[in-house]
């Protein structure tokens, strides 16, 4: 297995309070890898800190054999790393295109529209609705187009924080087919998730407690474990 991102002994405070203690945790080339745990358990201060918008208190990001902790945020879509935050947060007065056009700013003009080809025939919803207004598309939509806005970079690895979070069972469904794509075309993904039907896409479950990482292991291997399934799978 060829590693992309390795995460050592990473460490974070908020002021007095640990947020994030010694974690450990690999992203390999090819695939998806998830992370679950309750509210409060770091995952999505773990993202954060990956895409550099924290800083940790200890430990090491190397990313295609380079320190991340050198680089800014602003630096990390040239390496490769987009971040698709929670909230689908897309720019509300703009048109699905023009939301589009703004995630790939840092590609070459030459190669925009060949990006934007391949992520309108990904989601072919937003090729529908590109010239709508972002703010006034479903919930299921907005996060399409907040996955699409992150794909424009051509990213290698894409950080994705709680997608199904508020969105119906059937729109869940459809994402779950959407995500199944981008790891098929070659983007390494890492994904903070609750829902089981999207964890069943990961090739490896880190678990999350208290800012702690208390198991790493294929799904099969939480189902087997009545515990784990019960507490952190709901089964």
């Amino acid at each position: 297995m060829s590693i992309l991102l390795e995460i050592k002994n990473i460490t974070v405070r908020y002021e007095q309070a640990l947020a994030l203690e010694r974690i450990d945790l690999i992203v390999p080339e090819k695939g998806l890898t998830a992370m679950i745990g309750p509210n409060g358990a770091g995952k999505t201060t773990l993202l954060r800190v990956i895409s550099r918008l924290k800083n940790p208190s200890a430990g090491s990001i190397i990313f295609k054999g380079l320190s991340l902790l050198q680089y800014g945020p602003n630096q990390l879509a040239k390496m490769g790393i987009a971040h698709c935050p929670e909230g689908r947060r897309p720019f509300k007065e703009m048109t699905v295109l023009d939301n589009l056009l703004t995630g790939g700013y840092i590609l070459p003009r030459s190669k925009i529209r060949d990006q934007l080809k391949l992520v309108l025939e990904l989601f072919p919803i937003l090729n529908l609705r590109k010239k709508q207004i972002g703010g006034t598309l479903s919930g299921g939509e907005q996060q399409m187009l907040a996955l699409g806005r992150a794909l424009m970079i051509d990213p290698n690895l894409l950080l994705l924080d709680e997608p199904s979070l508020g969105l119906a069972p059937m729109v869940i469904d459809e994402l779950e087919t959407h995500i199944g794509r981008i790891m098929e075309s070659g983007v390494s993904v890492l994904m903070a998730e609750q829902n089981i039907d999207l964890i069943r896409l990961a090739h490896t479950v880190n678990i999350l407690e208290h800012g702690n990482s208390i198991f790493s292991g294929s799904v099969t291997e939480i189902m087997q474990n009545i515990n784990l399934a019960k507490t952190y799978l709901g089964m």
